[in-house]
């Protein structure tokens, strides 16, 4: 799995925001708002190819937290980015 390319994390008024670039993205209407962790994920990943178990690794890393709790989040989090369209 990788982000997709042209989806850049932006701050705005102080919220981490997904948000399109380039004209592949044009009819990409979403806003998608990161909490802090996910924020961290995105930007850990860049554009290499990654696992949900890749992300809790980098969960684990990051923040006080069980392997169990980790692996849970970083597979709702890799499917949630895949379902709105930003990862493939």
């Amino acid at each position: 799995m990788r982000v997709k390319p042209g989806f850049k994390l932006r701050t705005v008024v102080g919220e981490q925001i997904i948000v399109p670039e380039g004209k592949e993205n044009i009819d990409f209407s979403q806003i998608i708002s990161m909490n802090e962790s996910s924020a961290y994920l995105w930007n850990a990943v860049g554009e290499e190819e990654f696992t949900p178990e890749d992300l809790a690794k980098l969960l684990l890393e990051e923040y006080d937290v069980d392997e169990e709790t980790a692996l849970t989040d970083a597979k709702s989090i890799a499917a949630k980015w895949v379902e709105v369209g930003i990862a493939e």
